[in-house]
């Protein structure tokens, strides 16, 4: 089976590549676009929610991205030569009206399409625009059953049923879109990682991606908060990978220490000129991890059209000011490859010749 993660994808953009080297702005490859705030589940480690993490500062839950400039910024990604789009929260973004009619204009531009989701709405017209149109689906969970999803998402009901039996319709369509589950592990459910990775399997996703939870933006919090469970999860994720694992259904280990994504040791982000994010509230992120925080605000393309402000003289200064050493000491998802981005420009181009 190929591997859809790695933190070398980057490598095939050699053009962003020599951007980041000549210190000169160009297109993002991929653009994650947040389109409304509204979300319909609760769950109690959300990062734009929790009191206690970095994110959402600066969120309104009832900003939505108008549809009208939504199909504008749409013709701006493909104009600007885009790969890919992707759509998460913020809130649950396929609570977005307008997203189907989105995911066909992007997919007619040779965009690719992907999803981030709690899944509840994975179905109708919006499961037929991904299932045609999407090239990946991904659906958060930290739940086994109807009782424990209640519990860690103030749902009511049968929810989670509803949840598999939106999952088992996607897989039965034979869609070449890849469906996905990012598993949360946390204290409450850590028993039970390989009874999950089983019932996804048997429900028929791709695979299950198998992740920490994150309480707290500093890394000795996060370690110690998994710490007594870390021993079991270790033995579960093992057992589903050696039993569960197959052509056609993959285990993705991601539950690791948290050292490595809290200190940085570089100046630059040059991630910024591979992924850049978009909020409902049209303004422009650094990343995910700084979304609607003052901080990781770039500025606001409203009144002027998203082509405009990423090549304008304020964003300029904005992607290179940002030094992650000093302004980046918490959880980062692109650590791993921003590391791999600077060796790989540190390399002596001489030198580079000889591999």
């Amino acid at each position: 089976m190929r591997s859809v993660y790695s933190d070398l994808k980057f490598l095939r953009y050699g053009d962003r590549l020599d951007a980041v080297r000549n210190r000169k702005l160009v297109a993002p490859a991929h653009v994650r676009i947040k389109p409304i705030n509204r979300c319909n589940h609760g769950c109690w480690y959300c990062a734009y929610r929790a009191d206690n993490l970095r994110l959402g500062d600066d969120m309104r839950e009832d900003d939505v991205f108008p549809e009208p400039r939504m199909m504008a910024l749409v013709d701006d990604l493909i104009a600007m030569g885009v790969s890919a789009v992707t759509f998460s929260g913020g809130g649950e973004p396929l609570l977005y009206k307008p997203l189907p009619r989105v995911v066909q204009r992007l997919a007619a531009g040779n965009i690719r399409v992907a999803a981030l989701t709690n899944g509840s709405n994975l179905q109708g017209a919006m499961a037929d625009a991904f299932a045609t149109y999407g090239t990946w689906v991904r659906v958060s969970v930290d739940a086994w059953d109807d009782e424990s999803y209640r519990n860690s998402r103030g749902l009511h009901g049968d929810a989670f049923s509803r949840l598999l039996r939106n999952l088992q319709d996607f897989t039965a369509r034979r869609s070449k879109c890849k469906l996905g589950i990012s598993f949360i592990i946390s204290h409450e459910n850590h028993e039970h990682v390989f009874e999950i990775c089983r019932l996804f399997k048997d429900v028929g996703v791709d695979h299950v991606k198998l992740s920490g939870v994150v309480v707290a933006n500093d890394r000795v919090s996060n370690n110690n908060y998994h710490h007594d469970i870390r021993p079991a999860v270790v033995e579960q994720i093992a057992r589903a990978r050696q039993e569960l694992m197959d052509e056609r259904f993959a285990v993705v280990d991601h539950y690791h220490e948290r050292e490595e994504r809290f200190r940085k040791s570089y100046t630059i982000c040059p991630f910024m000129q591979f992924l850049t994010v978009i909020g409902a509230d049209q303004a422009v992120y650094s990343c995910q991890d700084k979304a609607f925080t003052t901080e990781g605000r770039l500025g606001s393309f409203r009144g002027v059209s998203f082509n405009e402000f990423w090549f304008s003289e304020e964003n300029n200064r904005g992607v290179w000011a940002l030094n992650p050493s000093v302004q980046c000491q918490h959880h980062c998802i692109a650590n791993a490859k921003n590391e791999a981005i600077m060796e790989y420009l540190s390399i002596d181009p001489e030198h580079g010749l000889f591999v």
